[in-house]
């Protein structure tokens, strides 16, 4: 074979071994799927074992130890293994991501609030739990900021056996329910890539109020203090799923390669800002924050480190966050770009939808 035959055969092979954008898809689906698969067992899981650990009788601190702590664990359990999927299933199964994860203040839909906290009706889902598990633990600054919300019910454990077997039976029955619910609808044609990636996109962009929540006691797993924990796993999931685009983005144009590469360092950067912190828990917060206005020497604790590095990498606003850089590859792949953060319904919304 000649020289320029053999070149035009290796280019011929070339262009057959390149994907076409429906191959790239089909695989990222797929693989999406796979992930979020493992996950969700981990979750159904977790939320079983919570359930099989609880009393069925009135909660004692002292007796009831041992089970309350395997309680707390299966309760971390589970929060590890939804922060890992958060961002790629959110958007997909919006009625599931309320009663799974809705905040309290979210869920408290009248005046006369949630009178039963241990219930599956008003306020449920993991933070519901997460209230009664950590009562006794609950921050002053956290009581201070839901006080005020019309329906406040202090949080308690289970005082008698009847709230005990409704905690049991009911509320946790009930994410069990929810957990299980999502883990069957999970299918490989429900997988649309375009939302799990303007989810991941959406999921980047939340970590700036998960962290200025904290100046209200506002943050999201308030009562056990372990939002750096859902932070540190956001992460650890938007770079597993991203990782999945990156060979279709390089392959769209020699500078894709260099804009792929930035939002790797980016998140690379904001997994270590988070590594770095000692403990599962946010940094205090100094007194007299302002999120508008910080002082320098506000900005020079702990927390005001971290909240101007959130600020610069989570921003859409700022060319310098990787919630811009991966909005530019959002349109180079064709897909819908993540504009803002909607303020959350204080509704509960039943279902999910596709």
């Amino acid at each position: 074979m000649s020289s320029l035959a053999a070149a035009v055969a290796l280019v011929s092979l070339t262009a057959c071994a390149q994907k076409t954008d429906a191959e790239y898809r089909a695989e990222i689906a797929a693989a999406i799927h796979t992930q979020v698969t493992d996950y969700l067992g981990h979750l159904v899981l977790a939320v079983r074992t919570l359930q099989v650990s609880a009393p069925d009788h009135a909660w004692d601190p002292a007796a009831d130890d041992l089970s309350i702590n395997r309680m707390r664990d299966a309760w971390k359990d589970a929060r590890v293994a939804w922060e890992n999927v958060e961002g790629a299933i959110s958007d997909m199964f919006e009625g599931l991501d309320d009663s799974m994860d809705g905040r309290y203040e979210q869920l408290l839909d009248s005046p006369r609030g949630d009178q039963n906290l241990f219930d599956d009706t008003g306020v449920i889902g993991m933070h519901a739990i997460e209230r009664i598990l950590y009562s006794p633990y609950i921050r002053q600054a956290v009581k201070d900021y839901e006080h005020g919300f019309a329906g406040y019910q202090e949080a308690s454990f289970p005082a008698t056996d009847d709230e005990a077997i409704s905690f049991k039976t009911l509320l946790v029955q009930r994410l069990v329910d929810d957990a299980v619910e999502l883990q069957s609808s999970w299918r490989p044609e429900d997988v649309d890539i375009g939302t799990a990636y303007r989810g991941l996109v959406g999921l980047m962009a939340e970590q700036r109020s998960k962290v200025d929540l904290a100046a209200q006691g506002a943050e999201e797993s308030r009562y056990s203090n372990v939002t750096l924990l859902d932070l540190r796993n956001n992460i650890t999931g938007t770079n597993r799923v991203y990782e999945l685009f990156r060979e279709w983005i390089r392959s769209k144009a020699s500078s894709a390669e260099a804009a792929d590469q930035l939002i790797i360092d980016k998140l690379d950067t904001l997994n270590e800002t988070y590594q770095k912190l000692p403990t599962d828990s946010l940094p205090m917060v100094p007194k007299n924050w302002s999120s508008d206005s910080p002082s320098a020497d506000a900005l020079a604790t702990p927390y005001g480190a971290l909240w101007l590095k959130v600020q610069a990498y989570s921003d859409p606003a700022r060319e310098s966050s990787v919630v811009h850089d991966m909005n530019q590859i959002a349109t180079m792949l064709g897909f819908q770009r993540f504009i803002g953060i909607e303020p959350p319904a204080h509704v509960h919304r039943v279902g999910w939808r596709r």
